[in-house]
């Protein structure tokens, strides 16, 4: 089942006596949590009717007799416990889950990890509960989830504005949806974000990003590709090589897979690459600019300038230079 699921079911007065929200992302677990916390009941049943829990500090036998009790002036009481992960003894809330009390919602966040499927804890929570499971969104996966994520606010974002913000925070739900919220507020009524806004409210350049500097690699513009090591150079948290070196080969792997597809339009390459569609015309441009032989070349060269960033067989070049080094060789 889906945290959409769950919520809408809560929303429609439908509970069951325990949720068991486990997995490698937090955002959808967080977003349970936080409903169950501050929505299923109102603020005068709350009073008497919330118990929140914290796995680090929980112990199981005073989680099992708050489940136990019976709500006070409202039809159910909710039991929150966080962070189950860090409590031990976890297993023995088993007594309760084999057997709850139906005028309690035991919500349970449990993250990072999985229970044992093959466990007969696990096997009871699928049976007497409802299990959400949550794993971390694919990359290729983002722009699209950010893009649903502005339209259910009622706003537009232009691709670019949606490339730099994607690139710029990664995997991280959590931050991308906060990030958004907070553009939101600043729109002063506008309904499409532009790249001006994230820069702006985000704090990343729209010129100087790692995004325009694969571009300017792709397009073997050279001056611009140093333009941005040197803004990078005075500003090392904005991209550090770090972060330029593996997006490069993770750019060009790609690349060097496309010169072995059979059909080489915008929508093979992306269903090829997993990438999304939009995305494939920046690997097409990379391959009328750069030939098989040479983004071999390239391949080797990031690996071996990945190694000098870290000191092996560099006698301590700083991270620009050995950037300015490595676009030069990259054109060639």
């Amino acid at each position: 089942m889906s945290a959409e699921k769950i919520i809408n079911e809560w929303k429609k007065g439908q509970f069951k006596p325990v949720y068991w929200l486990e997995g490698d992302e937090s955002y959808y677990i967080d977003q349970v949590i936080n409903y169950a916390e501050h929505n299923i009941l109102n603020e005068s049943e709350a009073g008497f009717n919330l118990t929140v829990f914290y796995g680090r500090d929980a112990d199981w036998t005073a989680i099992v007799n708050a489940c136990r009790r019976y709500p006070m002036f409202a039809e159910r009481q909710v039991v929150v416990l966080k962070e189950a992960q860090q409590m031990r003894d976890v297993e023995k809330l088993e007594a309760y889950i084999d057997n709850p009390l139906s005028s309690t919602v035991f919500v349970v966040s449990y993250k990072e990890k999985k229970v044992d499927a093959r466990t007969k804890f696990a096997k009871m929570l699928k049976q007497k509960g409802e299990m959400l499971t949550t794993k971390k969104m694919y990359d290729n996966q983002l722009p699209e989830w950010v893009n649903q994520m502005v339209q259910q606010k009622g706003l537009t974002i232009s691709q670019k504005a949606l490339l730099l913000l994607v690139d710029h925070i990664g995997n991280d739900l959590s931050r991308l949806h906060n990030e958004v919220d907070k553009i939101a507020v600043n729109l002063n009524g506008r309904k499409n974000i532009t790249e001006e806004d994230i820069e702006t409210f985000v704090g990343i350049s729209k010129e100087f990003n790692v995004f325009e500097f694969q571009d300017a690699v792709v397009k073997k513009d050279l001056p611009k590709a140093i333009r941005i090591i040197k803004y990078f150079e005075a500003n090392p948290k904005a991209a550090p090589i770090q972060m330029l070196l593996p997006a490069l080969y993770n750019f060009f792997s790609k690349v060097f897979i496309v010169f072995g597809l059979e059909s080489k339009d915008e929508k093979s390459v992306a269903a090829a690459l997993g990438v999304h569609p939009f995305f494939a015309k920046d690997y097409l441009a990379a391959t009328r600019n750069y030939n098989f032989r040479s983004t071999e070349k390239i391949l080797l060269l990031l690996h071996h300038y990945n190694l000098r960033s870290i000191g092996i067989g560099d006698g301590g070049t700083e991270d620009a230079g050995l950037m300015k080094e490595l676009v030069v060789k990259l054109m060639l």
